[in-house]
């Protein structure tokens, strides 16, 4: 089938445009067009610098925000000559807009996390681990364990950076305990991820789209759990007995002056975004920036109470000699902005190659021959080689026909997908800079199996939990 495909599209280069209607833009089919093709090559291209991000150097944001730009000139300059100047424009807007609201949404989102690691909220939760004394078996769950349930509040790849910090402190002389519990918080804060609006990019796209109710998210739960559970269950097996030396500080709490609040405000915040987009049916980006808000007044008065305390206007306490004053746009600055900037390119590339024709081309393939059960487990399957991101925006772009239960389905796919390989995720991504030498791509690879077999267990579970 997929020759087939790939024959009709190459013998059909030079047949004459089509015109299409697609709402209230008037499109042209440039799917057998040269510019069509251009922008195919233009695109995986550029998707080959993301994938050898870490070999290059290249922050993954330059090569798709360079490959955005370029689709979308070449669309404007096509339409243009075809006496439709403005359909590229009303568009390349409609994309805009959507990529600004999931923007404003992580950027807040972003800003409360840096936030609670600033104040030592999660230094906190390390060094109680850490001083805790476990044997290794039980610090394998319970960062497992943590990265499940704090990744669909928080996200995937702040978790597991959070965990990796814990077993790295405690396991540094036992590579194997470090490897294993590496594979184990990606494949734990990918699941928790996926029954969460808040856990991956994808569950956001997918919740701020309508496809999937708030609620409905946590159908997904129990899959996610098996998704989770099943690897580690073997993983187990394994891991060096005995107790590592504790490293943990009982000195005393290391969470600094409004830490806790803090956490308390971005609860309150994610729960007014949901009730906003629930009952008021307003974004839930407006929830967001309202809770953003909070931050910014709360950060005012901790700011005002430490200068009272001791720090000087240039930021140094009298105390200990360091440590900046709170200051809330230190904190929006250190948002993952290459990240954020990557989502731009792959929204605005990927929504080029839609306007073009290929999305339909793929969703009538994909969905309508192969069927939707089979496509989306593909697309799961393909998130471990591909990132997930352009992936989903792709199908939410295509918006296939499909039921409810297959929605669901691809969001756990799209979600859990990306454990079974170590590039197939950002928390992945992150883990094997953070844990170097312990945890690498072909360690990941010998647990894929274990890692398909939950994968195929957690589908199954759908399946047989959601009807």
């Amino acid at each position: 089938m997929g020759l087939r495909f790939l024959l009709v599209l190459f013998f059909s280069l030079f047949s004459p445009l089509a015109l299409a209607s697609a709402g209230a833009v008037e499109r042209l089919d440039l799917t057998q067009h040269w510019v069509g093709f251009a922008a195919i090559g233009i695109f995986v291209v550029a998707y080959i610098f993301v994938i050898l991000e870490e070999q290059l150097h290249l922050r993954k944001s330059k090569p798709v925000l360079l490959a955005a730009g370029v689709i979308w000139v070449m669309l404007a300059f096509v339409y243009s000559s075809h006496n439709l100047p403005h359909a590229a424009e009303e568009q390349i807007r409609h994309n805009f807009l959507e990529y600004a609201e999931l923007f404003f949404f992580l950027l807040v989102a972003m800003t409360y996390i840096n936030a609670m690691l600033e104040r030592g909220v999660f230094d906190e939760l390390r060094n109680w681990l850490t001083a805790k004394g476990f044997s290794y078996k039980a610090l394998f769950w319970l960062t497992g364990i943590l990265a499940f349930l704090i990744s669909p509040i928080a996200d995937n790849l702040t978790t597991a950076l959070i965990m990796c910090a814990v077993v790295l402190a405690v396991g540094k002389n036992s590579p194997k305990f470090v490897s294993i519990s590496c594979i184990n918080i990606v494949v734990g804060a990918n699941a928790g991820g996926a029954f969460s609006p808040f856990g991956d990019i994808t569950t956001l796209m997918v919740w701020s789209k309508g496809m999937v109710d708030f609620a409905e998210f946590f159908h997904l739960f129990i899959p996610s759990v098996v998704n989770f559970a099943l690897p580690a269950l073997i993983m187990q097996f394994a891991l060096p007995s005995g107790v590592p030396e504790s490293t943990g500080d009982n000195s005393g709490s290391v969470v600094k002056l409004g830490g806790y609040v803090v956490v308390g405000l971005f609860l309150l915040t994610v729960a007014i975004a949901v009730c906003v987009h629930n009952f008021l049916h307003l974004p839930a980006v407006f929830g967001m920036m309202l809770g953003l808000s909070f931050l910014k007044v709360y950060g005012y008065f901790i700011k005002m109470k430490e200068h009272d305390e001791g720090v000087s206007h240039s930021g140094m306490t009298s105390q200990d000699g360091g440590g900046k004053s709170f200051d809330i746009f230190d904190k929006i600055a250190q948002a993952e902005w290459d990240t954020l900037f990557f989502f731009y390119g792959v929204i605005l590339a990927v929504g080029g190659l839609g306007f073009i024709g290929y999305l339909g081309m793929a969703s009538a393939y994909f969905y309508g021959e192969l069927g939707p059960t089979t496509a989306n487990v593909l697309v799961g399957i393909l998130s471990a080689i591909v990132d997930n991101i352009p992936v989903m925006f792709a199908v939410l772009t295509m918006q296939p026909e499909m039921s409810h239960h297959q929605w669901l389905l691809v969001t756990l796919t799209a979600g859990v997908g990306g454990s079974l390989l170590s590039i197939g995720s950002a928390a992945g991504v992150a883990l094997m800079g953070q844990a170097r030498g312990y945890y690498t791509f072909f360690s990941h690879l010998k647990w894929t199996p274990v890692i398909a077999l939950g994968y195929a267990a957690s589908i199954w579970v759908h399946f047989l939990v959601n009807g």
